[in-house]
């Protein structure tokens, strides 16, 4: 990318380990065989969102995402160098051909799992039809095999059965194909609002085995609450998924998505689950889905989502500051 529109970019205090932020130790050259890394990728799409009905704009969000991680200080093995920070491009719907994109996002995030070396792997969206290649990336991978689920940071289950896949389907179309595989889907969602999920998806999502805790519970459990949900959920896996839609949380700190929440859930409790999922040592594939630059009032939506994926990186590397 040129000059002009790198998004790599932001104020330099020093070149040693004390001053790193993120756009000074951001790569987009392959690691070196076997290095150490963190993998991050966009996936430029939001034609799920347009068969979904909603406010489309999400295919700008991966830019805008690296504008808002850029300035962010660095801390531990990421500020000296010893775990890498390694941009691997976008994958992109193409007009209407979401499915098109959806390969395209398989194979890129496919690659970045199986990358030697690779300690996680970032994926930038997007609408929330993200999860579905995340999904097939993983099942490709080499975490194939392996006790597995998805944590949802949500206001909707995104359980929709549509005759095309949309932003409101990728977990139904998990659950299909997990059961295809002989296997029943891991899922919870934390962040629920009722009135945004009819009775339907809810018998949906209990017909399926998935849990849940609605916004208002999440509130009312506090962090220790969240902490100890996203703990009960990770105990018995081997790799863990998380996925972060950002209209989970309140209109007044995510109005950039395609469905602010009237009610939400506070960002202190989000950033508790993420905090605890990173923890849990068993996070393999992050997603933050559902930035809509275009309705982002002062990019607060950019610098929140952008906090969160710093906080899930650095947590998950054994970093108390992030």
């Amino acid at each position: 990318m040129s000059a002009s529109t790198d998004p790599w970019q932001g104020r330099t205090d020093g070149e040693g380990a004390e001053h790193a932020r993120w756009h000074q130790r951001v790569r987009t050259a392959p690691p070196a065989p076997g290095a150490e890394h963190v993998g991050l990728l966009g996936f430029r799409s939001d034609e799920g969102v347009r068969r979904n009905r909603g406010r489309v704009g999400a295919a700008e969000g991966p830019a805008a995402l690296r504008r808002a991680l850029a300035p962010m200080a660095l801390h531990g093995p990421l500020a000296t160098g010893e775990v890498a920070l390694v941009d691997l491009g976008d994958a992109v719907t193409e007009g209407e051909d979401l499915e098109g994109g959806q390969d395209a996002a398989t194979s890129l995030t496919t690659t970045a799992l199986d990358a030697p070396g690779s300690r996680l792997t970032v994926v930038l969206g997007g609408g929330h039809e993200t999860a579905w290649p995340n999904y097939r990336a993983l099942m490709a991978s080499r975490h194939a095999g392996s006790r597995w689920g998805v944590l949802n940071l949500d206001a909707h289950f995104d359980l929709r059965e549509e005759p095309r896949p949309t932003s409101g389907t990728p977990f139904a179309q998990m659950a299909v194909a997990e059961r295809a595989a002989g296997r029943a889907l891991r899922y919870t969602v934390l962040g629920i609002a009722e009135p945004s999920n009819t009775g339907a998806l809810f018998a949906r999502a209990r017909e399926l085995g998935v849990t849940w805790m609605t916004d208002e519970e999440c509130l009312a459990a506090r962090a220790e609450g969240i902490r100890a949900a996203v703990e009960d959920f990770t105990a018995d896996l081997d790799v863990l998924y998380l996925t972060i839609d950002l209209d989970l949380l309140p209109a007044a700190v995510a109005p950039g998505v395609s469905a602010p929440a009237a009610y939400g859930v506070p960002l202190p409790l989000v950033q508790a689950a993420v905090t605890a999922a990173a923890a849990s040592g068993k996070l393999a594939l992050l997603d933050v889905v559902e930035l809509n630059p275009s309705l982002d009032a002062d990019g607060r939506t950019a610098r929140t989502a952008a906090r969160l994926v710093t906080t899930a990186v650095h947590t998950a590397l054994g970093v108390g500051r992030a």
